[in-house]
């Protein structure tokens, strides 16, 4: 099952994984489970770590990229495309394009942000 890991989650999975919830760890430790980190968030982390709103840097992020074994997804016109039909629900930029990703290519995104569930068709696991 592939799985879309908001921005906080990987943080939290390469920092603090004991922050995650059981059942949302336990999705990702899954045999079956393909992991997924999109490029947004590798933006978002690059972006608050030159803020230094966030103390991650790129060699942590790629370590925990391939500690995690994370395949990065790319995000693509179609996903852009989807946010013309994305509710308000959510002011941050961010997050509206992994939501608008995750719907795109139909796949659950494990965050912790209840936001996330106002969205129709979106699976949120946490």
């Amino acid at each position: 099952m592939r799985l879309l890991l908001d921005t906080v989650t990987f943080v939290c999975a390469i920092s603090a994984p004991e922050r995650i919830s059981k059942r949302a760890m336990s999705a990702l430790q899954a045999e079956t489970a393909l992991l997924e980190l999109s490029a947004i968030s590798l933006s978002e982390i690059a972006i608050k770590q030159a803020l230094q709103k966030l103390m991650l840097n790129r060699p942590d992020v790629l370590r925990g990229i391939e500690d995690l074994r994370l395949r990065v997804l790319p995000y693509t016109a179609e996903h852009a495309l989807t946010l013309f039909n994305l509710p308000l629900h959510h002011s941050d930029p961010f997050d509206r394009q992994l939501i608008a990703q995750a719907l795109s290519e139909k796949i659950p995104i494990v965050t912790c942000d209840e936001k996330f569930s106002l969205y129709s068709g979106l699976k949120v696991l946490w």
